[in-house]
C-alpha cells in the first residue's frame, strides 16, 4: 500500500516535492516533509507508541494529560520496558532500576511521603527522590510487584509518576512554572490594590478625626473582596499540601503558612461581618505574595539545572548512514540492530559503539579520555558512540546500541550520582516538622486558656501565635544566606549553581584535580627544539620549513608548532609548500621548497625504515617522561630534528596546592593521562596523591571510595571525561573555560578559570554557614521571646503582623553580611 497524500503523515504539513522523503511504516509507504519528520516516525512505531497518530486522527494529540494515566498497565511490557528500564537478571529474581518523572513535588515532606509510601510496598528494593529535578530512582524485584502497582500507590498519595524523558521533564517544568507565576502576577495586583485600602484604613485609625464607622465598614467588605479571590487563587497550592501533609501525617512549612492564612482571613472576615475590629486581609495577601515570589525564583533555578544537566544526551547522534546492499540510507540510530553496517564520514560523529571493518582514520576520543591527541583507528578497532572522526572515512559494525554504549553509561552515572543523598542535610528541615508541630500545640493552648475569659481574647491570643510564630524568618534564615553568598560569588569570577554545596564546601576535607585544563593550561605549547647536528640545515632554516608544512595543517599541535615558530620570529611566506599529504595518526609528508618533510612521531619514521640518532633518543625518553609530546622531523631521508611539545602549569597551580596543605586538606592528582605525566606534574606542585590512566567511569568509583573513608570531597575538572566524578563528589568544581557538560555536572565553576577562586570558595562557604547559623538562632530567639507574650495575650494580630516581617528583615540584613566578611583575594 502507498500514501499519496501531499500532507506529511507525521506533521500534516504540505509536502514539496523538492524535499520529499519517503519511508516504509509498517507496511505502508509513508511521506514525509523532511527526514526530520521521518526519523521521529520511525522512532515511534519503533517504541510501540504507534498510538500517537489514531490520537493524532482524533484532534486530541495535543490536549492536556488526565490526572492520572488510565493505561499504567502499558509500562509493565517488556517493549515499552525497554526504553526506559534496566533490569538486572539472575537465579533467585530480576531486580529493575528506572527514574521517574514525579509531578507534585514541593518540599521536604513530600520526599519524606512518596519514599515512605513506597517503602511499604512488597517488592520495592529503594526509592530515593531528588526534590531539586522531581525524580524518583526506583529499584524494584519484578517478580514481587509491577512497575504499575507503584505507579498506582504514588496516584493514591497524591503524586503523578511517568517515565523520566528529557521532554516530558521539559514540559512539565514549564507547565508548573507558568502556573505558578500567574499566580503571583494575580497576589502582586491583590497587594498593589489592598495596600491602598489598608493606608485609608490605616491613616482613619491614627489621625486626629477617625474614619466614618459606615466608610471603614465599606473598605473591610472591598478589602473581603480582593483578598478572597487571592486566597482561593493563589494560596490555593499551598493550602492544599498543607491539608495533604495533615491526612499523610507528615507536618510541611506549607502547613503553619495555611493555617496564618486561613486563621488570619477567617478572623478577618469574621471582623467583617460583626463589624467592629480590625482585619487582616492586607497580611493574607501580602504574606501569599512574599511566599510565591520566593518560590518562583527557586522554580527558575531548578528549571535551568534540570535542563542543562542533560545536555549530555547531546553528545549522542540520532542517526547514522546504514549501509545496505551498497547504498546508503539515513536511518534513525533506533532503527539500527546489532551487526549493521554505518558509514561514518570525515567530521561525523560516531553513532554507535562498533568496530572499524573498512578504511583508517584518526577518531578524537576527549569526551571519554579527556585526551586532546587523536587516536588512530585502523581495522579491528573498536570505536565509541559520540566521539568524532577525523580525516578519514570509516565502516563500522554495530556492536553497542542504547543504554548499552559507553556514552550512555557516563549517562546514567552522572544521572544516578546526581539523584543520590546529599550527606548533608538542611537544618530547617529537620527542624520544620517539630517547629510546625509546636506552634500548632502552643496556639491551641492559648486558644483554650483564654475561652475560659471569652472568646474574642482567646481567638485573638490564638490567631496572634499563629502569625507570630510563622516560620519566615526561620524559613528564610538558609535561602536568604546562600541568595547573598550566590550573588556574592558571581561578582567575583565563582559561579555558584546549587546553594547546598555551599554547606557541603565548609566542611570538605579532601580535594581531587583533574590534570589537563585544570591544573595545566590545557593548551600545548613548545618547550624546546633539538637539532641533530648530523644534518646540514640551521635551525631557523628547518623551523620555517616544519613551521610551513604544519601551517596547512589543523591538528592542535601542527597550531602549537606555527605559534612557536611566529614568536622565533620565522617568515612562513618565505618558503613554499609545495605538496601536503596528511597520514592519520602517524603525522604529514610534505615537499617545502624542494625539502621533502616527515613530521611526525617515531611510527612514521620507522615506516620509512629511519632511526633516531641515540641523542635524540634520549630526549625524546625524557619529554614522553615529563608528560610531554616529541614530534620527529625528517628532511630528505635524515632525522633532523626533535619538537617537544607540553602543557603547562597554571600559574596559581602551585600557591593554591601550598595553601590547600596548609589547610590540612588532602590532595590526590586524578587524570587520564599517563603515570610518567602524572607523576611530573604533581612533583612541580610539590607532592600529592596520584591516580593515572583512569577511565571515565573509574573516576566516579575512585571519588566513591574516598567517600567511604570518610572524606568529604571536592572535584576539580574541566572535561566531559569529569562529569562522573563531578556529579559524585560532595561538591564539584568545574573550569569556566571546559566543556559545557562539566559545567552543567559541577556545583560551582570558576569563570575566568582563576584556581584561586578556589579558596575564595571555601571562605565563602565557611562565612556563609556561620551567617545561617546566626540567622536561625535569631529567629529561634525572636520566637522565643514574643511567643510566651502572645500566648498571654499581650499582644495583638496587629503587632505579630507587624513583627513578622520585622524579624525577616532582620535576617536578611544580617546575610548580607556575607559581602562585607568575605573579599577573593586577587
Amino acid at each position: 500500500m502507498s500514501d499519496s497524500s501531499d500532507a506529511c503523515f507525521h506533521c500534516g504539513l504540505p509536502i514539496e516535492q523538492a524535499v520529499l522523503q519517503r519511508s516504509v511504516i509498517q507496511g505502508h509507504n509513508r511521506n514525509f516533509c523532511c527526514s526530520g519528520c521521518m526519523l521521529v516516525c520511525q522512532a515511534i512505531h519503533e517504541s510501540g507508541l504507534d498510538g500517537f497518530y489514531d490520537k493524532l486522527k482524533n484532534n486530541d494529540a495535543l490536549a492536556p494529560p488526565p490526572d492520572i494515566d488510565k493505561n499504567l498497565e502499558q509500562y509493565d511490557l517488556n517493549d515499552v520496558q525497554a526504553e526506559f528500564v534496566t533490569t538486572q537478571d539472575n537465579p533467585q529474581h530480576k531486580i529493575s532500576e528506572t527514574t521517574l518523572l514525579v509531578e507534585g513535588i514541593h518540599c521536604a515532606a513530600c520526599v519524606w511521603l512518596i519514599e515512605h509510601g513506597l517503602a511499604d510496598l512488597n517488592g520495592v528494593l529503594t526509592a530515593n527522590v531528588n526534590m531539586a529535578h522531581h525524580r524518583l530512582q526506583l529499584r524494584w524485584n519484578r517478580d514481587q510487584v509491577l512497575l504499575s502497582a507503584v505507579l498506582k500507590r504514588l496516584a493514591q498519595i497524591g503524586y503523578k509518576a511517568v517515565p523520566y524523558n528529557q521532554e516530558a521533564a521539559e514540559g512539565v517544568a514549564a507547565k508548573r512554572h507558568k502556573a505558578l507565576l500567574y499566580r503571583m502576577a494575580f497576589a502582586g495586583f491583590g497587594v498593589m490594590n489592598i495596600m491602598w485600602i489598608s493606608i485609608a484604613l490605616f491613616a482613619g485609625a491614627t489621625s486626629a478625626s477617625a474614619i466614618d464607622p459606615e466608610h471603614k465598614h465599606f473598605f473591610h467588605w472591598i478589602s473581603l473582596l480582593i483578598a478572597t479571590p487571592v486566597l482561593v487563587y493563589s494560596g490555593w497550592p499551598i493550602i492544599r499540601s498543607g491539608i495533604r501533609g495533615l491526612i499523610n501525617g507528615q507536618l510541611s512549612m506549607d502547613l503553619p503558612v495555611a493555617i496564618g492564612a486561613l486563621a488570619t482571613y477567617a478572623y478577618s472576615v469574621w471582623i467583617t461581618l460583626s463589624g467592629s475590629g480590625e482585619v487582616y486581609f492586607d497580611t493574607v495577601v501580602t504574606f501569599l505574595f512574599i511566599i510565591l515570589v520566593g518560590r518562583y525564583l527557586e522554580g527558575i533555578s531548578r528549571r535551568n539545572a534540570s535542563s542543562a544537566t542533560n545536555r549530555l544526551m547531546e553528545l549522542q547522534p540520532r542517526s547514522a548512514l546504514r549501509l545496505l546492499d551498497g547504498e546508503t540510507e539515513l536511518v534513525s540510530v533506533r532503527a539500527l540492530r546489532l551487526v549493521d553496517q554505518v558509514l561514518v564520514r570525515p567530521g561525523d560523529k560516531i553513532p554507535v559503539d562498533g568496530r572499524v571493518i573498512e578504511g583508517h582514520s584518526d577518531i578524537s576520543e576527549a569526551m571519554l579520555t579527556g585526551e586532546s591527541q587523536p587516536v588512530v583507528k585502523n581495522v579491528d578497532d573498536r570505536v565509541v558512540a559520540g566521539t568524532v572522526n577525523g580525516q578519514g572515512a570509516l565502516v563500522v559494525q554495530v556492536e553497542q546500541l542504547g543504554k548499552d554504549t559507553a556514552l550512555a553509561k557516563i549517562i546514567h552515572m552522572v544521572e544516578s550520582a546526581q539523584g543520590s543523598k546529599a550527606p548533608i542535610q538542611c537544618l530547617a528541615d529537620r527542624i520544620v516538622p517539630w517547629f510546625v508541630a509546636t506552634t500548632i500545640g502552643l496556639a491551641t493552648v492559648s486558644f483554650f486558656f483564654w475561652l475560659r475569659q471569652d472568646f474574642d481574647t482567646a481567638l485573638l491570643a490564638a490567631t496572634s501565635v499563629l502569625i507570630i510564630t510563622c516560620p519566615c524568618a526561620f524559613g528564610l534564615a538558609t535561602p536568604m544566606g546562600i541568595a547573598v553568598s550566590v550573588g556574592h560569588g558571581s561578582k567575583h569570577g565563582l559561579l555558584i549553581k546549587n546553594g547546598a554545596a555551599i554547606e557541603a564546601l565548609a566542611n570538605i576535607t579532601h580535594v581531587v584535580f583533574d590534570k589537563t585544563g585544570t591544573l595545566t593550561e590545557g593548551q600545548l605549547s613548545v618547550s624546546a627544539l633539538h637539532i641533530n647536528p648530523a644534518q646540514a640545515l640551521s635551525e631557523e632554516k628547518i623551523l620555517a620549513l616544519v613551521a610551513a608544512a604544519e601551517s596547512r595543517s589543523e591538528h592542535h599541535i601542527a597550531r602549537a608548532i606555527v605559534s612557536y615558530a611566529k614568536q622565533q620570529g620565522s617568515d612562513l611566506n618565505s618558503v613554499q609548500v609545495e605538496t601536503f599529504q596528511s597520514i592519520p595518526g602517524l603525522g604529514l609528508e610534505v615537499v617545502v621548497d624542494g625539502h621533502k618533510l616527515l613530521v611526525g612521531n617515531r611510527a612514521l619514521l620507522e615506516q620509512q625504515q629511519l632511526s633516531l640518532p641515540s641523542a635524540l633518543l634520549d630526549i625524546q625518553n625524557r619529554v614522553q617522561a615529563d608528560g610531554g609530546v616529541a614530534v620527529l622531523v625528517a628532511i630528505n631521508g635524515q632525522v633532523a630534528a626533535l619538537i617537544a611539545v607540553q602543557d603547562q602549569i597554571r600559574a596559581e597551580a602551585s600557591s593554591l596546592v601550598a595553601e590547600l596543605r596548609q589547610r590540612g586538606i588532602g590532595l590526590t592528582l586524578l587524570t587520564g593521562d599517563s603515570q610518567a605525566a602524572a607523576n611530573k606534574v604533581a612533583s612541580e606542585l610539590g607532592g600529592m596523591a596520584v591516580i593515572a590512566e583512569v577511565l571515565p567511569q573509574h573516576k566516579g568509583q575512585v571519588i566513591a571510595e574516598l567517600q567511604a573513608k570518610g572524606e568529604r570531597v571536592v572535584m576539580i575538572g574541566d572535561g566531559v571525561n569529569d562529569a562522573p566524578a563531578l556529579a559524585r563528589a560532595d561538591v564539584g568544581i568545574a573550569m569556566g573555560g571546559g566543556t559545557d557538560v562539566s559545567m552543567d555536572c559541577a556545583d560551582f565553576v570558576l569563570m575566568d578559570n582563576a584556581l584561586q577562586r578556589v579558596l575564595f570558595g571555601i571562605d565563602l562557604s565557611h562565612q556563609t554557614l556561620r551567617i545561617i547559623r546566626q540567622n536561625i538562632k535569631l529567629s529561634l530567639g525572636y520566637n522565643l521571646v514574643l511567643v510566651p507574650l502572645a500566648m498571654a495575650a499581650m499582644l495583638t494580630p496587629v503587632f505579630a503582623a507587624i513583627a513578622m516581617p520585622l524579624s525577616s528583615l532582620a535576617v536578611i540584613g544580617n546575610a548580607l553580611r556575607i559581602r562585607r566578611l568575605c573579599r577573593p583575594n586577587n
